[in-house]
């Protein structure tokens, strides 16, 4: 019987293979054999967990200036966030919306990574 390596995002033991890839029947993460080696190698590195990334995959940090890529109706609000509408000095949170910042003429905001680049 071969053993097989534990789960890359949840350490769990419970992992099998489907045809050329490994899977977790815990938090159902997918991997090939090669990328968990790959991975190993690379475990001195940042987590992804903690990496947040804006719509084009630029890693985004503390401080940084993003705009908006689309139009973002504000719930409750008549207010929209335009396009291409420049935001500075961001900070980056746990969560769904995972920046805080502070637009002007609307006030103190959480956004998407997904719907910003980095600027």
């Amino acid at each position: 019987m071969s053993t097989l390596p534990p789960c890359p995002k949840c350490a769990s033991t419970f992992t099998y293979e489907d045809g050329n890839l490994l899977i977790c029947p815990e938090c159902a993460h997918e991997w090939s054999p090669a990328s968990a080696q790959d991975a190993d190698a690379a475990d001195d590195t940042a987590t992804d967990d903690n990496v947040i990334h804006d719509s084009q995959g630029n890693i985004l940090q503390d401080g940084d200036t993003i705009t908006v890529i689309k139009d973002l109706k504000l719930k409750g609000s008549s207010k929209v966030i335009k396009m291409g509408t420049k935001v500075k000095n961001i900070r980056l949170v746990g969560g769904d919306h995972d920046i805080d910042c502070k637009i002007d003429g609307i006030g103190p905001m959480s956004l998407k990574s997904e719907f910003v680049k980095k600027a």
